[in-house]
């Protein structure tokens, strides 16, 4: 079982990764591995977990110009994909049509020893994908879905696919879940079980989703969506600034009021609580896994008074900082 992935004018083998057989068993110990991409077009890495019928792939690269591969694997699986950064587009070989990824969207596929061509664009490239094995994935199905029926149909007659034709864009909750999965520091079984808790999260909020046909396309301009990720992205990188929202709104190029309305159609939240629940959670993780003081994790997150911090902690969790420090 393997995953080879060539230069399309020389013909090169650029990555090769085989897996064992028992990639899909439900006995295996985890494994794990990292890439690293070291190339003409561009550098980056690529991390990989697998046990027990599951697959976590994450990978981030910076490239200097729009790239072209060809990719063979002859295995077959369901995909969990999340397109964090980047555009890409696949055709050709035993695919039935071109699949299609943009920055922030998310979609399942089925595919059964695929090959083709796919090209990368834009200078940053992140995603995230988990592969099943089919026969796990088909437990979760429901029976009474036209469009679940027709994914098994794909499923069960061996051929690639898509389970929606239009890709969904990747929310909050799920940006968190992926979050969760990529930094986990846990080991052995209990890592195993974290991981595999976070993958039915993430795989239960995806079907939901894209079964969903009440959601209505957003109102606002690709522009504008880009401006307000960016600013999402600003909030986790300086998780211990301050900011107003007219300076965050000013720092991408758009209005408060854009981005106020914005941010609540994209995310469900304002951005303010957006910023507030991740300078909580952050804290969480600093006093489990950093073992920093109160004082420590309260200067981490942008805090200039401890009690503030601790009363925001509690609000978040129900209980103070110090308990879970004990």
């Amino acid at each position: 079982m393997g995953l080879r992935l060539y230069d399309i004018d020389s013909a090169n083998l650029l990555l090769e990764r085989n897996y064992p057989q028992t990639f899909f068993s439900i006995d295996g110990g985890i494994q794990e591995c990292v890439t690293h991409l070291g190339a003409s077009f561009g550098e980056g890495y690529y991390k990989e977990i697998f046990f027990d019928g599951i697959h976590i792939g994450y990978g981030h690269a910076n490239l200097y110009e729009r790239v072209l591969f060809r990719f063979e694997s002859d295995f077959e699986t369901v995909e969990m994909h999340f397109a964090l950064k980047g555009k890409s587009q696949a055709t050709g070989g035993t695919l039935s049509k071109t699949i299609n990824f943009e920055t922030y969207q998310h979609n399942i596929l089925y595919g059964n020893s695929i090959c083709g061509q796919i090209q990368w664009e834009g200078n940053e490239i992140q995603l995230c994908e988990i592969n099943l094995s089919p026969v796990f994935f088909k437990k979760f199905i429901p029976d009474n879905s036209i469009l679940f029926n027709d994914f098994r149909n794909i499923i069960d007659k061996g051929k690639s696919g898509l389970l929606k034709d239009g890709n969904r864009r990747i929310t909050h909750e799920m940006y968190a879940i992926i979050d969760s999965i990529v930094t986990c520091e846990r080991k052995g079984i209990f890592k195993k079980i974290y991981l595999e808790s976070k993958i039915m999260e993430l795989l239960l909020l995806q079907l939901e989703q894209l079964s969903d046909t009440t959601i209505l396309n957003t109102t606002l301009k690709k522009t504008d969506v880009d401006k307000i990720y960016a600013v999402r992205e600003f909030l986790l990188e300086n998780i211990d600034s301050n900011n107003t929202l007219v300076n965050l709104a000013h720092l991408v190029g758009t209005n408060e009021f854009t981005l106020k309305k914005g941010f609540k159609e994209l995310f469900g939240t304002t951005v303010f609580g957006f910023w507030n629940d991740a300078k909580m959670e952050h804290a969480k993780k600093l006093i489990l896994d950093k073992n920093m003081t109160i004082g420590e994790v309260s200067d981490a997150v942008g805090y200039k008074n401890q009690r503030h911090f601790s009363d925001a902690f509690r609000r978040k969790f129900g209980f103070p900082p110090s308990k879970l420090k004990k």
